[in-house]
């Protein structure tokens, strides 16, 4: 995830972008870069660094124009540098643009133009220089072709010197109009423009747009012209940055119908190799991405190998790794104190999947997988932890069956999981229940529900209820059961009627009509690949925990005595 400026006006274009970078600079912030337009004339500075460092050692404030794009990047593609900075130009300096996204295809793409010089290591470059591959006639056709030939997703802006305006366009990558008087503003989010108006239009999923000084036109991906309206937004500053939701985390939640689809495109080719030529494979993590870790051991094992996840602290204590061992190591920063110490362990390889492009896993490790899922600000991982899924799919299945409009199907199910929260904020115990590939989920859902609404909770595997648990089931206590249908169910059904018989409450994720009649409230679980059920269930239960936290008056973005990145031992 990165932040895009676009601006066109009569006011100097540098000192707008500085201020509208500056407020994106949660969606990224490894390097930056603007591009003005003066005199028919594109002129680029970009480095790395955070926006007010690098806008004042290479003076942006200087650049003349009235015409401008910025970025402020969080790598995914190629290492933090300025090469790898935007905005980037094409094969001239004629054309600049800004890129928000993954392109699927940039390798393929990239040996379509062997005739191309490219500066970067990005798949972002790609796209000035499509441009100008197919500029045979107007600009705006050019546009669509480039962008008909893109796989993967985008938020983009495009300048180009023989013409005052902008060109936009995005597919699972947000992208805002702002409205001014005798100027137009484009941004990835709204913070960014906010200073300059109160009228927005967002674009929706595959628009294209073109931006002069007085007006706006949008078009679908055929080119046809669409009518979008505008909205009036009545935020405070605080509010907008996070896009008019009441918390960080809720936001969070919420962008993973982006995140996701990014995280999926994540390159696993070196580290999926690396998987097929060893059969002992030992995965390290702490917290949330142990969670994954368990998922990535499961699926794994299913497949014949010896896979184990350790929490990583204990790992120096419990595993004796070899030379024919394969380490996985999983964490959100990078930077997980206890994790560098386990991956100290000799091994014949290590694979590192982090959110942090250049930390220090990444250096460690011979293969690295990035997230792509942006800046999480919440200390609650959200949106990482289904990236982590994503990209455990990638690396366990052949082929991972397509989500659709699943994400958006869970999210469209708040206002009910806010109902169920109202009945669980007067609690003080509950527990959740699963079976299979859904154990780890359960896990992730009570870690998530305990650390920020402060209620003691436990999971476990349904079956080992009997082995003790069940002597905390009294009338009333909470057991939320992820009971999907899939070979488990029948089990799971009778687990369920064990708590049923002493009390419980039980609190369904399914889609399964006989654990339907045995639940209290359920959460509609739809109907998809048995491989996708695991990601279906970890949004709704990001949701509870999230209002139940809200209820009992609790920031559930800051919840007490945690860190987002815990770099001690």
């Amino acid at each position: 995830m990165c932040g895009i400026i676009g601006y066109i006006g009569m006011q100097k274009a540098s000192t707008i972008l500085i201020e509208g970078l500056k407020s994106l600079e949660y969606r990224g912030y490894d390097s930056v870069g603007i591009a003005t337009l003066d005199h028919g004339r594109i002129r680029i500075r970009k480095n790395i660094g955070m926006v007010s460092e690098v806008a004042d050692s290479l003076k942006f404030e200087e650049m003349e124009g009235t015409i401008g794009i910025g970025h402020t990047r969080w790598a995914t593609h190629g290492v933090v540098s300025e090469e790898n900075a935007h905005p980037h130009f094409g094969k001239s300096e004629k054309i600049a643009a800004v890129h928000n996204g993954v392109i699927e295809n940039f390798a393929e793409l990239r040996e379509e133009m062997k005739d191309h010089r490219f500066r970067s290591e990005t798949d972002s470059e790609l796209i000035p220089h499509l441009i100008e591959e197919h500029l045979d006639g107007s600009f705006i056709d050019a546009f669509i072709k480039s962008l008909k030939k893109l796989e993967g997703s985008y938020a983009v802006v495009a300048v180009d010197a023989a013409e005052e305006k902008l060109y936009l366009a995005r597919k699972n990558s947000p992208l805002v109009i702002g409205i001014g008087k005798g100027e137009m503003f484009c941004a990835s989010d709204i913070p960014a423009m906010l200073k300059h108006t109160r009228q927005f239009v967002p674009l929706e999923e595959g628009d294209i747009a073109i931006l002069t000084r007085e007006s706006y036109q949008i078009f679908n991906h055929d080119g046809k012209t669409v009518i979008r309206k505008p909205i009036t937004v009545k935020w405070s500053m605080e509010q907008a940055q996070k896009s008019g939701f009441p918390h960080f985390m809720l936001k969070e939640i919420h962008e993973q119908k982006h995140t996701v689809s990014e995280s999926l495109a994540a390159n696993v080719d070196k580290a999926k190799k690396l998987i097929e030529n060893h059969e002992r494979i030992d995965i390290v993590a702490c917290g949330t991405s142990y969670h994954a870790g368990l998922m990535l051991a499961y699926l794994l094992s299913k497949k014949g190998k010896n896979a184990h996840a350790y929490i990583a602290s204990d790992y120096p204590f419990i595993a004796k790794p070899d030379e024919k061992t394969l380490m996985v190591a999983i964490s959100q920063s990078g930077e997980t104190a206890d994790i560098l110490q386990a991956i100290k362990a000799k091994s014949s390889g290590k694979i590192a999947i982090t959110n942090a492009v250049g930390s220090s896993i990444a250096r460690i490790c011979d293969a690295t997988i990035y997230m792509n899922a942006g800046p999480e600000v919440g200390v609650a991982a959200t949106k990482t932890f289904t990236a982590q899924l994503a990209i455990v799919f990638r690396l366990a299945y052949e082929k991972v069956p397509e989500p659709g409009n699943l994400i958006e199907t869970m999210l469209s199910k708040e206002d009910e999981i806010r109902k169920i929260a109202e009945k669980l904020s007067k609690k003080e115990h509950a527990f959740f229940l699963a079976r299979g590939s859904n154990v780890p989920i359960a896990y992730e859902g009570s870690l998530k529900f305990k650390e920020i609404t402060y209620i003691h909770s436990e999971a476990y595997p349904a079956g080992e209820l009997k082995h003790g648990t069940l002597s905390l089931v009294t009338e009333g206590t909470p057991v939320i059961a992820l009971a999907p249908k899939d070979e488990t169910t029948a089990k799971l059904l009778g687990n369920i009627k064990e708590t049923k018989a002493r009390g419980a409450t039980v609190i369904s994720l399914t889609n399964d009509a006989n654990v339907k009649k045995e639940s209290d409230y359920v959460i509609d679980i739809p109907v998809v690949d048995a491989r996708l059920y695991p990601l279906a269930l970890a949004i709704p239960l990001q949701l509870l925990a999230y209002h139940v936290s809200v209820l009992r008056g609790i920031n559930p973005d800051r919840p007490r005595n945690l860190a987002k990145s815990v770099t001690v031992e």
